[in-house]
């Protein structure tokens, strides 16, 4: 009797298929659907038979902090695809290379006629690259060409100096913005943003807040639209895309407008704004934006109402991707015979303002009134601060549909889905704050001398804020110590301290070191050298810049002094003349000497702490452990079986692959591990090939068979736990000053 299999065959997936398939379902991120998507848009060009290059270029932040990380991980993809990433040393500079982009098209010794460009940068660097993203957007993008402005806002400040929302300021500079709801639709909305940057010229901004690029997704790339149309019948009055020659002039304002203009005419023909649900005689509508359109549906559920039942009851719900500006023919078709329309979206009203705007001409008998974050009679009903969830959507929703449809009312559900109030109490107040990593270098590098104070920067020894080493403050980034520059004007006290992480300065704190130089201001910049920037993932800093550069940098600057404290000081004996003459060296016990000295030098003074990521350093050691697993796994047939039969040969490619990533260590495989060393050097040895004792200096790993027969395999976190009893000991006490 044949047996039939009732389980479905698994389709043959491999976790690199979320960027390198070009079809079927596959999970991406948020952060890899942006990198998915300059892949997708370069193979699109190429069916078209577009002579096209892809570019991305930006600076790392929370909510993106990881988009580098990723970019170059899929280095050999977009090498094959022809995507060039420029990692920038600052958001505003990333943005004039993005315009330098676009001006390629005017090129007369051009290799491709147009590049598809993307900038990403978290909302603060939105702010501070106003000027440059204002004028790429005046200036305009080639016809094939496009920018794609990745605003990564921190709607609930979960990252950030401030809560962030840049809606407002892209509005401001006649920008249009695309609020992608999930992160499927990144992918939707992103070619689309680029065609429509190609047709109007214009620089399109494109949401990216935490909750949808932090998060993760299946997505059927074959659902994804890509035909975009021209829309034939619109003829602007002069020319919308990038020139070579843009004089200061009036007309950059027209031609703003007119941008604009284009944009509704592209959006009429080729729209992202959906009808959720229809209802032809609704006499009530919902507006939903971004991710509250999915805190919405959430709050249908929990309401026990589904779309049909909406639509019967007389109800219209109508989700808006381009948020700015508004494609108003839909709009208005929506709107009509309605007598109350919420919108429901996070943060500013950005979208309710517009539609009051929008249908402030009807008749009065025809418009209907507009509830969002007041009610029609100015009471406070959608929050404006913080996130939106579906616990603070829902009472809403449930008292509006009672209110104005008895038939809607589920306000006896809301109570099960709502925090209730409780009793107060003492340990209410009880929480666990963040501190540094164990080994952490802030953990000794923050520390002052009694009597003295210090300002804290970005980065995480902003830590040190909240651990009693009288550290406060907080400024934008790259302006550190120039609130003490006219402070320290009309106060007696004579001196601060002011942290000053290398990416920052490498980003542009050294411009605050020139000010504060500049105004003869006395203070001292502890410059926190860690060899990566460790608060959004340990990437490298943007640039060649080590210790001795950093001192030379601030000499010539004007620095009445520059002192470097490490915890391997003796790593630059011998190497002095690479420093500036009068530069001192000191060990990291001397660190509470040597700042009681600078803080008695008149003028800028600079102490470099140098010491390596405490996490990074970890991670040093664990890819060590990788490297040293795969050499293993060269030389030997590793048995993974619980009978012992099994083993692991170049035939059994996909599990071999496990192995070599760490995926399958266990603590079990580590004896056998053993046993496969010792056997595979007997087998090294019958055959005469070379065979690596412990102590020998022959580092060749030429020969397959080349293993180390008396060293033991040690796990990963034996190794970190020797690096710390080392390290303990190298620097001459217990650890705790040390934060070791």
């Amino acid at each position: 009797m044949t047996q039939v299999s009732l389980s479905p065959s698994l389709r043959d997936y491999q976790l690199g298929d979320n960027l390198a398939a070009p079809h079927g379902q596959v999970f991406l991120t948020g952060t890899q659907a942006l990198v998915k998507l300059t892949l997708m848009q370069r193979a699109l060009d190429k069916r078209q038979g577009l002579n096209t290059a892809g570019f991305v270029s930006g600076y790392r932040g929370s909510p993106l902090g990881m988009v580098d990380l990723q970019l170059w991980k899929a280095q050999a993809l977009l090498d094959a695809a022809g995507v060039d990433f420029l990692p920038a040393i600052n958001e505003d500079l990333a943005a004039t290379a993005c315009l330098g982009t676009q001006r390629v098209a005017l090129d007369a010794k051009r290799r491709v006629d147009g590049v598809s460009a993307l900038w990403y940068g978290k909302g603060p660097g939105v702010d501070r690259s106003g000027d440059a993203l204002k004028h790429g957007n005046a200036y305009g993008s080639s016809p094939l060409g496009g920018v794609l402005v990745v605003a990564g806002d921190d709607h609930g400040c979960v990252s950030s100096s401030m809560p962030h929302q840049s809606d407002l300021a892209l509005q401001a500079w006649s920008m249009p913005v695309l609020h992608p709801a999930n992160v499927a639709e990144y992918l939707e909305f992103g070619l689309y943003g680029w065609a429509l940057s190609r047709f109007s010229g214009a620089w399109v901004g494109f949401k990216a807040i935490s909750e949808v690029v932090e998060s993760g997704m299946t997505v059927d790339l074959d659902a994804v639209p890509f035909d975009f149309e021209h829309p034939v019948d619109f003829k602007p009055a002069m020319p919308l895309h990038v020139r070579a020659v843009d004089l200061p002039s009036l007309e950059i304002e027209a031609r703003l407008a007119a941008k604009l203009d284009a944009v509704r005419a592209f959006a009429q023909l080729n729209s992202v704004d959906k009808h959720i649900v229809a209802s032809p005689r609704a006499t009530l509508g919902i507006v939903t934006v971004g991710k509250a359109h999915f805190d919405f549906m959430e709050v249908l559920r929990r309401l026990d109402l589904d779309p049909n039942a909406l639509a019967a009851a007389g109800v219209r719900v109508y989700k808006i991707g381009l948020v700015f500006p508004l494609e108003p023919t839909r709009l208005r078709e929506f709107a009509q015979g309605l007598d109350e329309l919420l919108v429901i979206e996070e943060k500013a009203p950005v979208v309710e303002r517009q539609i009051k705007e929008l249908l402030y001409e009807m008749p009065d008998t025809q418009r209907p009134r507009i509830a969002g974050k007041t009610d029609p009679r100015g009471a406070p009903l959608i929050p404006a601060a913080g996130e939106l969830r579906p616990s603070r959507v829902m009472p809403v929703v449930a008292e509006w549909l009672a209110r104005l449809n008895p038939a809607l009312d589920r306000r006896h559900l809301v109570v099960d889905f709502t925090m209730p109030k409780l009793l107060s109490n003492a340990a209410d107040a009880v929480r666990r704050q963040p501190y540094f990593c164990s080994g952490c270098p802030h953990n000794t590098s923050t520390k002052l001398p009694e009597g003295s104070r210090a300002l804290a920067g970005i980065g995480c020894h902003f830590m040190a804020s909240w651990m009693e080493r009288h550290t406060s403050g907080l400024i934008q980034m790259g302006a550190e110590g120039v609130d003490w520059v006219a402070h320290s004007r009309f106060t007696s006290e004579p001196h601060v301290f002011q942290n000053l992480g290398d990416g920052t300065y490498y980003h542009s704190g050294y411009l605050a070191i020139r000010q504060a130089v500049a105004a003869n201001t006395t203070i001292t910049y502890k410059i926190l050298y860690n060899d990566a920037v460790a608060m959004t993932g340990g990437q490298p800093v943007d640039g060649k810049i080590g210790v001795p550069e950093i001192a030379r940098q601030v000499e010539a600057e004007g620095a009445a002094r520059v002192a470097v404290v490490s915890d391997d000081i003796a790593k630059y004996r011998g190497r002095e003349a690479e420093f500036p003459r009068d530069t001192t060296f000191h060990e990291r016990v001397e660190l509470d000497v040597v700042q009681r000295e600078l803080r008695d030098v008149r003028g800028v003074s600079i102490l470099i702490y140098d010491q390596t990521c405490a996490a990074e350093a970890a991670h040093l050691h664990q890819r060590a452990g990788l490297r040293r697993l795969r050499r293993l796994r060269a030389g030997v047939e590793l048995p993974v079986g619980d009978s012992g039969g099994d083993r692991l040969g170049p035939q059994a490619a996909d599990r071999a692959e496990l192995v070599q990533q760490g995926l399958l260590l266990r603590q079990r495989l580590l004896p056998e591990l053993r046993v496969a060393v010792w056997r595979g050097a007997e087998e090294a040895r019958r055959l005469g090939l070379p065979c690596r004792r412990a102590g020998a200096r022959d580092r060749s790993h030429s020969s397959a068979a080349a293993v180390d027969l008396d060293r033991p395999v040690r796990s990963l976190g034996h190794r970190r736990r020797r690096h710390r009893r080392d390290h303990r000991r190298r620097a001459g006490h217990d650890g705790r000053a040390s934060g070791g």
